[in-house]
């Protein structure tokens, strides 16, 4: 990956929602919503406290992670569609 997020943010790929519902019936693209899971692929070192030492996140490379609709700012890089957010946009850690 070429993108080195700083200070508390980090890049999140938006994983695919399912494209089915349970009963089978298929949901067309432009009906679907914007999926609210994604993983982290890159997070950078950490918030500075008052004191100027470098508070470590709380999320690692690899999480399954869920955000808000509409958080973030979409970058694309090699074709990939990215988010860019700050750590504090995250809402949870899906723990597998």
């Amino acid at each position: 990956m070429n993108l080195r997020p700083l200070h508390d943010r980090v890049i999140v790929k938006r994983l695919e929602n399912e494209t089915k519902t349970a009963s089978g019936i298929v949901i067309p693209d432009n009906a679907a919503e914007k999926p609210d899971q994604g993983e982290v692929l890159a997070v950078g070192p950490g918030k500075k406290n008052d004191k100027g030492e470098v508070i470590a996140l709380n999320v690692k490379v690899g999480d399954r992670v869920l955000f808000g609709k509409y958080s973030g700012q979409t970058v694309k890089v090699h074709g990939d569609e990215l988010l860019v957010m700050k750590e504090d946009d995250l809402f949870a850690v899906v723990e597998k």
